[in-house]
């Protein structure tokens, strides 16, 4: 019986469209870090590889994903996805107290919150987040976008690695703590959820902003 199946690729040898399972297999067996998805329409297919490739690190080549690190500039989404989780962190101080939480887009409603940590910095709290959101839509299943206002921080989860200047110490113990617990989720675990850079010039202030601006 034919399948009615359409494999959107991510992550392979070849990314795309695939109407069968044995094309979509080729592209992925073996290939380390592949990513993939099934969908009932291709039209499902089409606009979930669309917004993925707004965050995938793709060659020209064969369309290829390479681990290289990458400093592409991060170009802020243009379609505002309701259905999904945006997240922010505050410092009051550089360095000094960082918190973070994740937010329901449409609801506004808080998923997630991290208290005040001291001697931390806003871009370790903004890395912390995305990955604390990567890893509830994991648990949860859930393959919708999460929007981020920090292009920093979108790309150390891209490269699964943090360029942080500031120095370990008992103080920060915590956070780097937590940095090392996400940094080690990112190297075990494959997601499909696009992050995304919030246009904070077409849509304002980001959801999850603390307003202390």
């Amino acid at each position: 019986m034919a399948s009615n199946k359409y494999y959107a690729v991510f992550k392979g040898r070849k990314t795309g469209i695939f109407t069968s399972w044995e094309e979509c297999d080729e592209n992925i067996t073996g290939f380390s870090g592949a990513l993939y998805k099934s969908f009932k329409t291709r039209e499902e297919a089409e606009a979930a590889l669309e917004v993925a490739e707004q965050n995938f690190i793709i060659t020209t080549e064969h369309k290829e994903v390479t681990r290289q690190e990458t400093k592409t500039k991060i170009l802020p989404a243009q379609e505002l996805i309701m259905d999904s989780v945006c997240v922010d962190a505050s410092c009051l101080g550089n360095p000094g107290y960082v918190e973070y939480r994740g937010i329901d887009t449409a609801t506004r409603k808080v998923i997630f919150h991290k208290r005040p940590m001291p001697n931390g910095t806003n871009n370790l709290g903004e890395f912390l987040a995305i990955v604390h959101a990567l890893a509830y839509l994991n648990k949860q299943s859930m393959n919708i976008p999460i929007y981020s206002d920090s292009e920093t921080a979108i790309i150390w989860v891209t490269n699964k690695k943090t360029k942080t200047k500031l120095t370990r110490s008992m103080d920060n113990e915590e956070i780097f703590n937590l940095v090392d617990r996400a940094l080690t989720w990112l190297e075990n675990n494959e997601y499909t959820n696009p992050i995304l850079k919030w246009n904070t010039v077409s849509w304002g202030e980001i959801p999850a902003d603390f307003g202390r601006k």
